[in-house]
């Protein structure tokens, strides 16, 4: 067993209501919601702290805060312009580290 603290690729799990809705997208918001997961479970921060942290996002995906007082909670992903979204949250456990979808939506 070692110290280090867990890396990615992080485990992502979905709410029952956010992976409802993912499998019930058009093909389009399934396409880039789950290029946007690609994204988030293999950053080392997926709350992209920083200034320019997440600059090398594809243009189509943008991450912030949900609230700007809370810099440490829930995120959001804004995906194609905010035609769709994820909102999430990320635990650092030690053991098993996770990225938690909330809620997914597409226009």
């Amino acid at each position: 067993m070692t110290d280090e603290p867990p890396r990615p690729p992080w485990q992502m799990d979905w709410t029952k209501n956010a992976w409802d809705d993912f499998q019930n997208m058009p093909a389009e918001g399934r396409d880039l919601v789950t290029a946007a997961r690609a994204e988030l479970i293999t950053v080392e921060d997926p709350y992209f702290r920083g200034i320019d942290a997440d600059a090398g996002l594809p243009h189509w995906i943008a991450v912030r805060p949900l609230a700007s007082t809370n810099p440490g909670g829930p995120h959001i992903a804004d995906l194609a312009g905010g035609r769709g979204w994820l909102i999430y949250t990320f635990t650092r456990r030690h053991a098993e580290p996770q990225v938690v979808v909330t809620e997914a939506f597409w226009a």
